[in-house]
């Protein structure tokens, strides 16, 4: 004798979650919710604080001139963040110049020559590490090293500063290029071999475009991070208030001014400290959007 055929309501019906199944996954949502919001709290705190004291020192001056010290009269102007801006830009170029090739050497040879030998496993080791060593020690390590042993030439300078940076952002990059060049498929290695191409071409022809936004994405990310280290700078760059493009002389940087600043016990200095660490988180927003454009653009191509 035979079955009746199941018809499609009756199979759906069979795969129907309880009752029970369904409160529990709506109660995991609300709290999954609900803690979502909670950590947004400080967030939405944070930002909405920077806008309402950092806005208003915003101003053209306030981009286009130096800053001048502290002054208790209204009427005398303390100056803008325009050193501190290009003194960034410097220190972390300089950094990103060191960083980068050396970063990226390292994860190629880990992903294409090392892969699981004893001596890639242990580097990784290192690299994991470094990661999570407080930026400070960095900055420590380069004022020990090379501003009192004067190893380079004694004294503060800008390009101690953006060596110290560049060993902040070292093991970030090896590890997020590792990751990327990891998932570039084995069959465009075996293919572009099986055809003659000695490895080197593979790696620089096929490797490296393939992996190559996901890169960017990664080196973004460094360089934001190290934009926005300030105690590494402090043992190793000084300050300065006049713009200078000297990587030999001390030099200014946002981290650098807004903790000076905020130290002043005048209101304009203060306000100018809140206007510089806005400039200093949008500018750190930017890289992350273009991060997320080319980390989009990729998964798209």
């Amino acid at each position: 004798m035979s079955t009746p055929a199941a018809t499609p309501n009756s199979v759906l019906a069979a795969f129907a979650p309880s009752a029970a199944r369904r409160r529990r996954d709506r109660a995991a949502r609300t709290v999954i919710a609900g803690f979502t919001l909670l950590a947004l709290v400080p967030l939405v705190l944070i930002v909405y604080y920077l806008l309402e004291k950092g806005l208003g020192s915003w101003s053209g001056s306030f981009f286009t001139t130096d800053p001048t010290g502290a002054s208790f009269f209204k009427s005398v102007s303390i100056g803008g963040i325009r050193s501190a801006i290009l003194g960034t830009i410097e220190l972390v170029a300089i950094a990103s110049a060191i960083a980068i090739p050396i970063g990226v050497g390292v994860a190629i040879w880990l992903v294409e020559y090392g892969r699981k030998s004893l001596f890639a496993n242990v580097t990784r080791f290192f690299v994991d590490v470094l990661t999570g060593v407080p930026s400070i020690v960095f900055g420590l390590f380069i004022y020990i090293t090379l501003v009192i042993t004067g190893l380079l030439g004694r004294g503060l300078a800008g390009y101690k500063g953006s060596l110290a940076l560049a060993l902040l952002m070292l093991p970030v990059v090896i590890r997020s290029s590792e990751v990327i060049l990891a998932l570039v498929p084995n069959s465009l290695r075996e293919s572009a071999l099986a055809l003659g191409a000695p490895r080197w071409k593979v790696i620089f022809r096929i490797v490296l475009p393939t992996a190559l936004p996901g890169m960017v994405t990664g080196v973004l990310l460094a360089i934001a991070r190290a934009a926005g280290e300030t105690a590494p700078l402090l043992f190793t760059v000084g300050g300065a208030e006049k713009t200078t493009f000297s990587p030999g002389a001390q030099m200014n940087a946002l981290p650098l001014q807004i903790y000076n600043d905020i130290l002043s016990p005048t209101t304009s200095v203060i306000n100018r400290a809140w206007g510089a660490a806005l400039t200093l988180v949008v500018m750190i927003l930017l890289l992350n959007l273009l991060a997320r454009l080319i980390s989009r653009r990729s998964r798209l191509a």
